[in-house]
């Protein structure tokens, strides 16, 4: 995927965006199944309002004290957004499923216990709800797949507490009872909400008493099964998170049902081993520097051989802002404002995003000579 610089600017520049953690005291651990616990972090008073967030935005955890930048991974947070004229939140709450061979997922699981301490990044993401800015009667739905009901939760759980109007669908899809994560939380919405939240559970290895046969949610069930549930035309917003091959095929399902794609968001949670998109330019230019402007400052950099820009600007500025390394969390996201430039993977940039001129700087290669990024859009 091959990227220039746009012709027009995007809009006005953002709040400066960094990558400085602040160390949280984890309060409590819940154990929601036998591979997921939940971690709450308490935030202190001076940081609420560097840790206010929207419903549906991520933290970047890392193990305190962990050197050359530390493992670090993204999950959402699952507990509401606090109102905008309310103070910012006294504690912040993400779930974590455990993944064969991940190092902070296996060290949350069998390590971390009230009052350990962990660095934490000020939330970020675009998968997200306002719901100041939903229309009166508002009628969203979201399809989620396993862990991908974590950022979903803070979304519904805003929306229905802050519009009164306001209507929420969940169709989300397990592979048993036991292995569904927040449970009890997402009973609670439908206890509170019994007119206004419509939950719909399909698990895929395991039959139930009542409801949805089992079975996987791919593009052919959801495009029969959506138009039964609710009125597909009249829904808002649809909110799409898990892995990626459900996110896609209910992608795929919408548009055969006419939805359109700027009514559609997605996050995805996990990629198969897959081969890039695109295959990374067979030669760079010899003498390639990036220029990265981030929190109000620029620096250039030279570019080695095979290098992405995320690794140039992180030997220059350590404090750059990322995650996953793998084009799936955004948190890289930069503006190109100069050069020529290749993404290998995109899994979490929309196509207004690229068309604006936005990339990942942890996917991109150089294909100029000179290349400028900026942090801060």
């Amino acid at each position: 995927m091959a990227v220039s610089v746009p012709s027009a600017d995007p809009g006005p520049t953002r709040p400066a965006r960094h990558g400085a953690f602040h160390a949280l005291t984890v309060a409590a651990v819940e154990r929601l199944t036998d591979d997921s616990v939940a971690l709450t972090l308490a935030v202190p008073p001076e940081l609420r309002e560097e840790y206010r967030h929207a419903p549906g935005q991520h933290l970047t955890l890392r193990r305190t004290g962990s050197e050359g930048g530390g493992v670090r991974r993204t999950y959402s947070i699952c507990s509401p957004a606090p109102t905008v004229e309310g103070p910012g939140p006294v504690a912040l709450r993400v779930g974590v499923r455990l993944v064969e061979g991940g190092e902070f997922s296996t060290f949350a699981h069998k390590e971390i216990a009230a009052g350990d301490v962990l660095d934490v990044m000020v939330p970020a993401g675009r998968f997200v709800l306002d719901p100041a800015a939903a229309p009166a009667a508002a009628h969203y739905a979201a399809v989620v797949g396993g862990s991908g009901i974590t950022p979903v939760l803070s979304i519904a759980a805003s929306l229905l507490a802050a519009r009164p109007d306001a209507r929420f669908c969940l169709v989300r899809s397990d592979r048993s009872a036991a292995s569904t994560m927040f449970l009890d939380d997402v009973a609670d919405l439908k206890d509170r909400y019994p007119d206004r939240f419509q939950l719909v559970t399909v698990l895929s290895r395991e039959e139930q008493e009542a409801g949805l046969p089992s079975g996987r949610l791919d593009q052919a069930r959801l495009t029969a099964l959506l138009p039964a549930l609710l009125p597909v035309a009249e829904v808002t917003g649809w909110f799409l998170c898990g892995p990626y091959g459900l996110v896609q095929g209910a992608e795929r399902a919408l548009g055969e049902l006419g939805v359109a794609r700027t009514r559609v968001h997605e996050e995805i949670f996990h990629v198969e081993d897959t081969a890039p998109q695109t295959p990374a330019p067979s030669a760079a230019p010899s003498r390639v520097r990036v220029t990265a402007r981030l929190d109000g400052r620029s620096g250039t950099w030279p570019v080695q051989e095979g290098e992405s820009l995320l690794d140039a600007v992180l030997r220059g500025r350590a404090d750059a802002p990322y995650a996953c390394k793998g084009g799936v969390c955004g948190t890289c996201r930069v503006f190109l404002v100069g050069g020529e430039v290749r993404m290998d993977r995109n899994f979490a940039l929309e196509a207004e995003e690229t068309d604006a001129g936005f990339v990942l700087a942890c996917q991109s290669h150089a294909v100029s000579e000179e290349v400028e990024i900026d942090f801060d859009r």
